[in-house]
């Protein structure tokens, strides 16, 4: 199979360890990964086998690879790659939060009002939309093609399924 060089598979090591994850396009014969210099043969290979190993987690999607690096994969490339436990992987990292509270929770009458749900207000659709446009016809008038106003269906014919 493919065996690549060990400065290639501490490039994707790293990789791994610094994001978290890794994505793959599905083409084995792509001279370069996109994100590392590094054949993409060799991405898929490295990480393949970290796979099988329980190190990552694989999703496959749209004819491409994606690799999440699961608590185990962790502390197997922190050990690998000789790192003290306080660096962690950008995915690990919290992201620091505004101050300001959310949206919904702003309180008071001084936020902006949103019509919709039921019986909100619906602007000038007129209650129908768009849709029920069609559906109007000049309040009746001029209905071709309906049925004469003197017909009456009947269906006590008898037969299947009547009781008599």
């Amino acid at each position: 199979m493919a065996q690549h060089k060990p400065p290639d598979r501490k490039k994707i090591h790293e990789y791994l360890f610094r994001e978290g994850v890794m994505v793959a396009k599905k083409d084995f014969n792509q001279p370069k990964h996109n994100e590392l210099d590094v054949p993409n043969l060799y991405v898929i290979k490295a990480c393949q086998s970290l796979t099988s190993r329980g190190y990552l987690k694989t999703q496959f999607s749209w004819q491409w690879y994606y690799y999440t690096l699961t608590p185990e994969g962790l502390d197997y490339l922190r050990e690998w790659l000789h790192l003290p436990a306080e660096i962690v992987p950008q995915t690990h990292i919290k992201q620091q939060r505004s101050h300001a509270p959310p949206r919904g929770m702003m309180g008071g009458d001084d936020r902006e009002r949103r019509g919709g749900g039921r019986g909100g207000d619906r602007g000038d659709r007129g209650g129908r939309g768009e849709r029920g446009e069609y559906r109007r016809r000049d309040a009746g008038e001029g209905k071709e093609g309906g049925a004469p106003g003197e017909f009456a269906p009947s269906f006590n014919r008898g037969g299947f399924g009547e009781l008599s």
